[in-house]
């Protein structure tokens, strides 16, 4: 048996864990403002990963039709936001 790291450790623990998605999750919220700006982060009502699906809730007609032509970027910006390649696709609601 090995020595590993605290962070190693959570590392392996996550990735093993169901736990890894939720905490993905609140990473994208916390950080969303950053990632798509103040207007759509104001505008976006929920947002959620399952798997590697992500999806934006929004009840403004024109933002969905905005974000669903964003995808490709969303998912660039998510992935680099998280440091890794969690999101690839995105499910506007």
């Amino acid at each position: 048996m090995g020595q590993y790291s605290l962070a190693e450790a959570v590392t392996q623990f996550l990735n093993q864990s169901k736990l890894k998605g939720s905490i993905q999750a609140f990473q994208i919220e916390d950080a969303w403002e950053k990632i798509m700006g103040k207007t759509i982060a104001r505008y976006t009502d929920k947002i959620q990963i399952h798997g590697s699906t992500l999806y934006i809730n929004t009840s403004v007609a024109p933002l969905k039709q905005e974000l669903l032509f964003q995808k490709e970027k969303i998912i660039e910006r998510v992935n680099e936001a998280l440091g890794e390649k969690v999101v690839k696709d995105v499910v506007i609601k």
